[in-house]
């Protein structure tokens, strides 16, 4: 858990990586491979959001044997990105949900004006102002705001139960986690954990919190996760089942 804290009993061959672009269906994905000294197989797997692959070599295979690999594993590629597949685009119309409510996407029009969350008659709104090129971008930027309105207050008073002081919080687009804890305080989240439901929110600024008294994912860790969010249980199955089509929207 802290490497760092450990001095390494001798130096270790640097893993080496390298990019390429792979096509699956007709569609060019981004593959990392990594050849790691450790591996004793090869791995690949699909980043959060269905964007990117990963891809771990023992060292020396052969590029050959990588390639067959990859073309042997063609068809769980393509079961498994079909259900990134049906994401609808952020335009003019289409849905997006904010706390985990589904609101209609309204382009306003206005070239200035603020993105806001309304009630009408159609059922909650996003209003968004500006180019409606710029719909996309607008709308992550109020993503962002918001998130951090919520887990700010959500912070605050997990970390008063629990009696530990929060250095820094920061909002990121992070794929691979939806949160981190440092040891000296500073906690950062994804932002598009504010689509999730209100519970998941919750859920996420307990999970980190807990972090600053246990710092591991022990049963001490789990038990105050637990005290914090008596929820978490369902908080978590959400994520599992949710949390990929999360990542997978494209607001660029």
């Amino acid at each position: 858990m802290f490497p760092f804290l450990k001095k390494p009993a001798g130096k270790t061959k640097p893993i080496a990586t390298s990019t390429r672009n792979l096509a699956v269906d007709g569609r060019e994905m981004p593959l990392t491979i990594r050849r790691n000294a450790r591996a004793t197989r090869i791995t690949l797997r699909i980043e959060p959001g269905g964007r990117a692959l990963k891809m771990t070599v023992p060292p020396g295979l052969k590029e050959r044997e990588i390639v067959d690999f990859l073309d042997r594993h063609q068809g769980w590629l393509k079961a498994k990105l079909a259900r990134y597949a049906d994401f609808p685009p952020i335009v003019d119309g289409s849905e997006i949900s904010l706390r985990g409510v589904p609101h209609r996407i309204i382009h306003s029009g206005h070239l200035r004006g603020l993105t806001e969350a309304l009630d009408s008659e159609i059922g909650p709104v996003l209003s968004v102002s500006g180019m409606e090129e710029h719909l996309g971008r607008r709308i992550a930027t109020f993503l962002k705001k918001e998130a951090r309105r919520d887990l700010e207050t959500l912070v605050a008073n997990h970390a008063k139960r629990v009696g530990r002081p929060v250095k820094s919080l920061t909002m990121k687009d992070t794929r691979s986690r939806w949160g981190s804890c440092s040891w000296d305080g500073n906690l950062s989240f994804s932002w598009r954990i504010v689509m999730a439901p209100s519970p998941v929110i919750d859920y996420l600024a307990a999970h980190e919190v807990a972090h600053l008294r246990e710092m591991n994912h022990g049963p001490a860790f789990w038990a105050l996760c637990r005290e914090l969010c008596p929820h978490m249980d369902e908080a978590k199955a959400w994520l599992k089942r949710h949390g990929a089509r999360l990542h997978a929207i494209d607001f660029d």
